[in-house]
């Protein structure tokens, strides 16, 4: 049995929990119609233009032959939320990608933002889920007490939790995310970073299908597959 105190206890902490949400903020307009002008240019093919049967031939055709420079003509923008540092740390490494980050220097939790982190399934399930919430709880309030006893947040910071949230926005033409969908989706991939980026391409799919046309989405195993037929 547990005394209510303890109860209560339980219930704040798991509001420590974030779950992850992946915003497109912008796409370039008739992305897939400039992809395939772009190409057409380079041949001087424009005689063979009719969108859009000559748009998905023509795309499927370059992503075949792995003439991938005309996908960089497309960009796509999206604002990411409730992942940990974990997974920004590993987003980052992609350095044809444009990154602008919450910054963990200014921004002050429990200020300007609640603190929150991320709970891996694994703890979850596990015997150690309660002490690793008491456990950011205390980092959190260990913070907090440095910074309003003249810590800089800059230095406070080092307590906090590699699960600490932190939002993120990043900007990357539509070659660059077929990379980055090709190694973060694939099955050994980190678990976080792989669930944030299929929920990007889900959306990409909708967005430009024909550009990631051979990126088959396995819902139950939450990899990607390509597909090269």
């Amino acid at each position: 049995m547990h005394s209510e105190a303890e109860v209560k206890e339980k219930v704040d902490l798991t509001k420590l929990e974030a779950k992850s949400e992946v915003v497109l903020m912008a796409i370039t307009p008739n992305a897939e119609d400039v992809i395939e002008r772009a190409c057409r240019t380079c041949y001087l093919s424009f005689h063979r233009y009719d969108p859009p049967a000559s748009t998905a031939e023509l795309i499927k055709k370059v992503i075949r032959k792995k003439h991938h420079s005309v996908l960089e003509h497309a960009t796509a923008t999206f604002r990411i939320k409730g992942g940990s540092r974990v997974f920004t740390h590993e987003l980052v490494r992609h350095r044809l990608m444009s990154p602008s980050q919450e910054s963990q220097r200014y921004v002050e939790y429990g200020k300007t933002r609640d603190y929150d982190i991320v709970v891996p399934e694994t703890i979850k399930n596990s015997p150690y889920y309660n002490r690793y919430l008491e456990y950011a709880a205390e980092a959190e309030r260990f913070y907090t007490e440095m910074v309003a006893n003249g810590v800089p947040k800059e230095d406070a910071r080092f307590v906090l939790l590699n699960g600490t949230t932190s939002e993120i926005v990043i900007t990357a033409n539509l070659r660059e995310y077929r990379h980055i969908f090709s190694v973060r989706c694939h099955p050994r991939a980190q678990w976080e970073i792989r669930q944030i980026c299929l929920e990007m391409l889900r959306v990409l799919k909708k967005e430009a299908p024909i550009v990631f046309w051979d990126y088959e989405i396995d819902e139950e195993n939450q990899c990607v597959k390509i597909i090269t037929e």
